[in-house]
């Protein structure tokens, strides 16, 4: 069979690029070996920010870029996108006061018209924001937006599917060559398909793919990895912290799944994408980081859970794994048919990239490009505003429970009556396989969303198995076999 495109990659770009082209008309092809957002895209920070630290760095182009993706997002995909108010402490701080100030006022000024709330100064009503922190004096309060990254990519491959793309899970390129106006691919399962183009989305795993189609690239990748760690919830209340440590580094602390914290990240050079595991410095480190601040201390013992991400940040030489940029290169190879390398990228600013991605492809491939995604759409996210959508499902279908209705109304949004239209009752609903997902709910995961394994549920396609104990995570998965 013969695409216009093959995507090597279900990350976060590999799918916001499927989503692209298959709504401009191309016959789109993208093979993932594992999972979508099995790796670096299910392990970011879980933020669509326009990165205020990268200001430091002059990064202007790219912060303005991702804070226009920013408002984009938080309109287009509502139900997993939401705003969140940070707290910036002047504690510790390396930095002089009024640099930070005008930071926060160049980044307001780099967001344009905005919805989400503008910076200002911490003020003595503040109380619920200084009470968890040792000294309560200066500081800041800015917006930025939380996301549920895996379920983002998860998204842009449902959308990118009802647009006619093949989306193909557990499959991986064993080999392809140029052949005259195509590539001649051989995918792990048995199939052998051309295509008049390719991208190489690989991520971490760029470079190596490059290698094995026995291309020379001009850009290089730095290897960098970024771990989180979960602890029960350090303070009250639904805003963030951004904590500025000795070393010029920051570290967000955020409210995460209903009675945990997130704090993160690292900045570690590594070798090889295999190398996204956290180590015991790493957990240190966070553990240190949220201490300086807040009144309640913690200690590796406290951490429930963690995370770990080898970002594949584009390599313009600089001595340290913090400055490096966090901006993207594409670099188009036309020796023959079509080849397309993502080097660098950020859940924020995916989309954007997949618009200047089929730019760079359309004249070379011969077709016509115009922008598609700024305004439109997720699925699940043409929904009123979401207090009232849960009110809508809650009163719809009562049966779900109001915990339950509010996490499947984050999770599908719009999708969830078509999900639920056979279910009048909770004998409907099925099998309970744990976590409140029931048999219809899982089949729709498998069916709909390239759900393979219980594994694949409960840590991507939600965040239940962090409130699952071993014995629950093994009754879910024989329970998810089971359904096969």
């Amino acid at each position: 069979m013969t695409y216009d495109l093959l995507i090597v990659g279900g990350g976060i770009n590999g799918c916001a690029i499927a989503r692209e082209a298959s709504l401009l008309g191309l016959k789109v092809l993208l093979v993932e070996r594992d999972d979508l957002a099995a790796h670096t895209s299910s392990a970011s920070t879980k933020l669509i920010h326009g990165g205020l630290r990268y200001l430091e760095y002059y990064e202007f182009k790219l912060v303005a870029e991702a804070l226009r993706e920013r408002e984009r997002l938080v309109k287009a995909a509502p139900h997993i996108i939401h705003p969140l108010r940070f707290v910036l402490p002047h504690e510790n701080a390396v930095r002089p006061w009024w640099m930070v100030r005008l930071g926060l006022y160049l980044y307001d000024f780099l967001g344009g018209k905005m919805t989400l709330a503008r910076s200002r100064g911490l003020r003595k009503s503040d109380a619920a924001f200084v009470a968890p922190l040792k000294v309560a004096s200066k500081g800041f309060v800015y917006s930025d937006a939380f996301v549920d990254d895996s379920r983002l990519t998860v998204l842009n491959a449902i959308d990118a599917a009802a647009n006619g793309a093949d989306i193909r899970v557990g499959v991986a390129l064993d080999s392809a060559r140029r052949d005259g106006a195509v590539w001649q691919a051989h995918l792990s399962d048995g199939s052998s398909v051309s295509a008049r183009g390719m991208v190489n989305a690989a991520g971490p795993w760029v470079s190596q793919l490059l290698g094995r189609l026995g291309v020379n690239a001009a850009s290089g990748v730095r290897l960098v990895k970024g771990s989180h760690i979960v602890v029960p919830r350090l303070y009250d209340g639904d805003h963030a912290y951004i904590l500025q440590q000795p070393d010029r580094r920051i570290v967000f602390a955020i409210p995460y799944q209903d009675g945990f914290t997130e704090i993160g990240t690292t900045d570690v050079p590594v070798d090889a994408p295999e190398d996204a595991v956290i180590d015991q410095d790493e957990i240190a480190y966070l553990c240190e980081a949220a201490n300086r601040h807040f009144t309640r201390q913690i200690t590796p013992a406290d951490v429930t859970s963690t995370w770990s991400g080898v970002r594949p940040l584009y390599d313009d030489g600089a001595s340290e794994a913090k400055a490096v940029t966090r901006d993207y290169v594409l670099e188009l190879d036309t020796n023959g048919p079509t080849l397309l390398s993502i080097f660098g990228g950020k859940i924020t600013t995916a989309r954007h990239l997949a618009e200047e991605a089929l730019e760079k492809l359309s004249t070379p491939m011969g077709f016509s490009a115009y922008p598609v995604t700024r305004a439109r759409a997720f699925p699940g996210g043409a929904i009123p505003a979401f207090p009232q959508y849960v009110a809508q499902v809650c009163a719809t279908w009562p049966f779900l429970g109001a915990a339950r209705a509010e996490r499947m109304a984050h999770a599908y949004g719009s999708m969830l009556p078509d999900m639920l239209q056979d279910v009048k009752s909770a004998e409907d609903l099925g099998q309970d396989l744990g976590g409140g997902v029931s048999e219809v709910e899982a089949r729709w995961l498998r069916t709909r969303e390239w759900a393979r394994s219980a594994e694949d549920v409960l840590s991507r396609r939600s965040k239940i198995g962090l409130h699952l104990s071993e014995t629950e995570r093994s009754a879910f998965e024989a329970a998810w076999d089971a359904l096969a």
